[in-house]
């Protein structure tokens, strides 16, 4: 198996293991805290995944018509290993930002 594929994975697997991690540990900050904590974090990571969706199909829009007409598309393994960096990373500066 190519390495990049197993550092994929091994990413993939680190984050949702922490983001379990700290999803599990917020039932302690009470309801409403919690639910900000990750409503803010999910918002965060929605608006990087719009951004990111608009930016692949400006580039399609852009390769199939003024270049020579060939566009391979997204890798969704890697979208999927980004945002749950983001969606991750999000979550622990909210955590630390609103836990008091």
């Amino acid at each position: 198996m190519n390495w990049m594929v197993v550092l994929f994975f091994a990413v993939l697997a680190i984050c949702v293991l922490l983001i379990v991690i700290t999803l599990a540990s917020l039932p302690k900050l009470g309801d409403e805290r919690r639910n900000f904590i990750k409503l803010k974090a999910q918002s965060y990571a929605f608006t990087i995944v719009i951004g990111l969706v608009l930016i692949e199909f400006i580039k399609s829009v852009y390769l199939t018509f003024w270049s020579d007409g060939s566009y391979k598309g997204m890798n969704p393994f890697t979208f999927l290993v980004a945002i749950s960096v983001v969606y991750l990373i999000s979550l622990l500066y909210n955590k630390k930002k609103y836990s008091g």
